[in-house]
């Protein structure tokens, strides 16, 4: 799975995304619930790609891996 920020085509909003899941929509639906309650902040789904507002790569990889998966910084 993959952690990246992006800004581009945001409106110079930086937001994180995380990609790369084999799971069920329900199950991403309910992890990225918990994600943005981790992280204190709004975010939404599209795509299967779970987007938090905000910079939180370092938050997210931590409680990914926490939780089990293998999750990646993507980008710069």
């Amino acid at each position: 799975m993959r952690v990246q920020r992006e800004v581009k085509g945001r409106k110079g909003k930086t937001v994180t995304t995380v990609s790369g899941f084999q799971i069920n929509a329900d199950e991403l639906k309910n992890l990225a619930a918990e994600l943005k309650r981790r992280c204190g902040t709004g975010g939404s789904i599209k795509d299967g790609v779970i987007i938090i507002q905000g910079d939180h790569k370092a938050t997210l990889i931590t409680e990914l891996t926490n939780r089990g998966y293998t999750a990646k910084v993507a980008g710069g």
